[in-house]
């Protein structure tokens, strides 16, 4: 079989086909595997039994389950769960959209490969990139362009903080916006690091892009208001030259594969164009979920009172167990604001990430390196093979026995 230029950019090695691989085999094939990679929710008791008595109410619904199994949403998607995202916004963040600002997707990461080559690439006169102003950034927009030369990364400034921490913050004065840019794009929290954006970095960032009439890419999978898995107050005010990607993922149905989309009447007209000749229509089952939600007025309550908690007592757990175990290693541990990751800077390592990645596998534990999250950085800097991610979804009992492997082994490299 003969593969045109398209097929040959989609096949390619690429990051997210790893981690996915990597995900598929720790909980689908090999559960003896201490998973601490990938970007798998946790499973959370409560919610699920929550969305239990929702699928058992539409099933028992003739006219409800004929509407999740048996008809295609429009092309922007279902009506009544865009009226009810309309009031939500415009209640909780004082948003003034109107439902001709939404769209759906089937998944954000297929909503960004829309939204990627639907402004990058070349526009008759320039080749266009996105312009990621902090790196490490998501590994998922990595290998969805349609060509070569699609990104470019701004590297950060890092502020060393306590005696084992640190932050990335954005470098305005190297962040370079021309002609040649789509869009700046972020996502907030970030995956991998779990940083968030300041509200004064995010304003500057917005004001930038109106000045060089661009759009900014905010990526909200892991932020408010869903799932919001923040540890901290932030701001996220309306711009129309803001375009907002959220996913139902990371509240804990990432099989259901909705993505929502929120910009201006525009962005979403085109949006709206490509998802349906893609996809057709959009699935049904996350909306009939988003929708019992939202009218039974549960969404915050599970946003605050059952992920965010959970999600922080694991992160809190993950820490100690390193600080108490990491005794004697150059370790630093990127300040987690959001997501559920902590990322891990080992300054001087001996070996390369992506070696500590493979020797850490073979022992049991599944870690995600740190490498492939700075794509859009060519610059050979050291610091891009010095660091890994962690995800704290699982139990303590497994969080533990892979920090106690990790140690073991990183304390006998040579």
């Amino acid at each position: 079989m003969k593969l045109s230029q398209f097929g040959k950019q989609l096949t390619n090695d690429a990051g997210i086909v790893d981690l996915m691989a990597d995900l598929g085999e720790a909980l689908n094939v090999n559960p003896d595997l201490l998973f601490l990679g990938g970007g798998n929710p946790a499973k959370i008791e409560a919610f699920e039994q929550l969305i239990s008595q929702h699928l058992h109410q539409i099933a028992d619904d003739p006219a409800a389950l004929n509407q999740l199994v048996g008809i295609y949403q429009s092309p922007q998607g279902s009506e009544i769960l865009i009226d009810l995202l309309v009031d939500y916004f415009n209640q909780y963040y004082d948003w003034p959209i109107t439902r001709d600002n939404i769209a759906f997707a089937n998944g954000s990461q297929s909503a960004f490969f829309i939204l990627i080559n639907m402004l990058a690439g070349s526009d008759g006169q320039h080749h266009k990139h996105f312009l990621f102003p902090l790196v490490p950034e998501y590994l998922g927009y990595s290998d969805q362009a349609l060509g070569d030369d699609y990104f470019i990364g701004c590297k950060p400034q890092i502020a060393l903080i306590d005696d084992d921490m640190f932050k990335y913050k954005i470098d305005f004065e190297q962040l370079e916006i021309t002609e040649k840019t789509a869009a700046l794009c972020i996502s907030r929290p970030t995956n991998p690091t779990g940083n968030m954006i300041t509200d004064h970095e995010l304003n500057h960032l917005s004001e930038l892009a109106r000045e060089h009439q661009v759009p900014l890419i905010v990526d909200c999978a892991y932020g408010a208001p869903f799932p919001d898995v923040t540890y901290q107050p932030s701001q996220h005010p309306w711009d129309d030259n803001h375009i907002n990607v959220f996913s139902l993922s990371k509240l804990g149905l990432p099989a259901v594969r909705t993505g929502i989309i929120i910009a201006n009447k525009t962005v979403i007209r085109e949006f709206v164009k490509v998802n349906t000749i893609m996809s057709l229509a959009n699935g049904n089952l996350g909306p009939a979920l988003l929708t019992k939600l939202l009218k039974q007025q549960q969404l915050n309550y599970v946003c605050d009172k059952l992920i965010k908690p959970f999600y922080q007592i694991k992160r809190d757990w993950l820490m100690a167990e390193i600080r108490r175990l990491f005794v004697g290693i150059q370790y630093r541990i990127h300040q987690p604001e959001g997501a559920f990751f902590l990322w891990i800077w080992f300054e001087g390592l001996p070996i390369d990430s992506t070696k500590l990645y493979q020797l850490l596998k073979q022992k049991g534990v599944l870690v995600m390196d740190g490498l492939p999250f700075f794509f859009a950085l060519d610059e050979d800097w050291p610091h891009k093979h010095e660091c890994l991610r962690l995800s704290y979804c699982q139990p303590e009992k497994v969080l533990t026995q892979a920090v106690e492997i990790m140690a073991e082994v990183i304390k006998n490299l040579k």
